[in-house]
């Protein structure tokens, strides 16, 4: 794992900005920023493997996409997408 320590006085108005920005908050010039970068463990942990039932007021709203939408609209939409993800297609 390796640490980067910036004090924030020293880091120049840009890069604060653009810090601010991903953290989500005003850095003030007595603080410091550490970042680690580690790596990610991409095998599923044996308790990720089965998939979690919840309970349907658990349900995240997004996770309802479909809900209402007939089989055709669905795949018109699916359709879409697919092409939408296709960065080999040729802007003009």
């Amino acid at each position: 794992m390796e640490h980067v320590i910036r004090n924030v006085r020293d880091i120049e108005t840009a890069d604060r900005h653009a810090l601010e920005h991903v953290i989500g908050q005003r850095l003030r010039e007595n603080q410091q920023v550490i970042i680690n970068v580690v790596n990610l463990d991409v095998s599923p942990q044996p308790s990720e493997q089965a998939p979690r039932n919840f309970p349907e007021d658990e349900i995240p709203e997004w996770w309802k996409v479909y809900e209402g939408l007939s089989d055709e609209e669905i795949d018109r939409l699916d359709k879409a997408i697919r092409q939408r993800a296709d960065l080999t297609r040729v802007f003009e």
